[in-house]
């Protein structure tokens, strides 16, 4: 049986605004299996804000249960929390989320600052495989104003690799970007997927979500659609594909 990172059961939440209560997300189920590729898509006002800021353990449900890798979170207070995000989730956002007068390197090493068991040695060495992974060996001194927006979007999926989490979340992660570099980049997600690490991408764009295995779709805070990928889009084919741009 497959071990399952991701497991979400009639999850509700609701925000008191004024005298209203608005629910956001009204009895949502689902799992994701580990080595998966999930889109969650969603237009604006579906709950897909809410579901991600619970899902990266930033927020928690107000009823229904989120297991993360077996732990419930609704019973972690904010200290476990957190270290449970800094341990288990990489987050890759659309804004990319650098420290500007930090280099490439220094950036990634980021998130194992919070874990004092790990030697400066050894954090430096992390890094350095990460940014190998997404092809930036060359840029590990470079600050981010000195990188591309697809070069920067790699350094912080690196950072998000860093950590050897259980899960990558994806927010948008490709929506600032142009075509040809946002092919580059599902890739680089597809090319890790298929080392076995589970991805849960959060986009409104279907054919970025046709780069994934299965695609939740969210409609005013309920599961609308989940279906499987039957015809899974080769990113590196697709990239391939696109005309030469001889604007230069």
């Amino acid at each position: 049986m497959a071990n399952k990172i991701l497991e979400i059961s009639e999850l509700k939440r609701e925000f008191i605004m004024g005298s209203e209560t608005v629910r956001a997300l009204k009895g949502v189920s689902f799992t994701v299996d580990a080595g998966e590729f999930v889109t969650i898509m969603g237009s604006s006002g579906s709950g897909k804000t809410t579901m991600l800021n619970i899902l990266g353990c930033l927020d928690k449900p107000s009823e229904g249960t989120y297991l993360l890798d077996g732990v419930n979170v609704k019973t972690l207070s904010r200290s476990e929390l957190a270290k449970l995000r800094n341990r288990k989730i990489g987050f890759v956002f659309q804004s990319y989320n650098l420290l500007a007068r930090t280099s490439a390197l220094e950036n990634v090493e980021l998130p194992l600052l919070y874990n004092p068991d790990i030697p400066a040695k050894e954090r430096h060495d992390k890094a350095v495989h990460a940014l190998e992974a997404v092809r930036l060996a060359d840029r590990l001194d470079h600050m981010p104003n000195q990188l591309s927006g697809g070069q920067q979007q790699r350094v912080a999926i690196a950072r998000a690799l860093v950590n050897e989490p259980v899960m990558i979340l994806a927010d948008e992660a490709t929506g600032n970007l142009d075509t040809r570099t946002s092919y580059e980049i599902m890739s680089l997600f597809q090319e890790l997927n298929s080392k076995g690490k589970t991805i849960v991408f959060v986009t409104h764009e279907p054919d970025i979500a046709a780069f994934s295995s299965r695609t939740v779709t969210l409609k005013d805070g309920r599961v609308v659609k989940d279906t499987k990928n039957e015809n899974i889009r080769s990113a590196k084919e697709a990239l391939a594909a696109l005309p030469v741009d001889k604007d230069y």
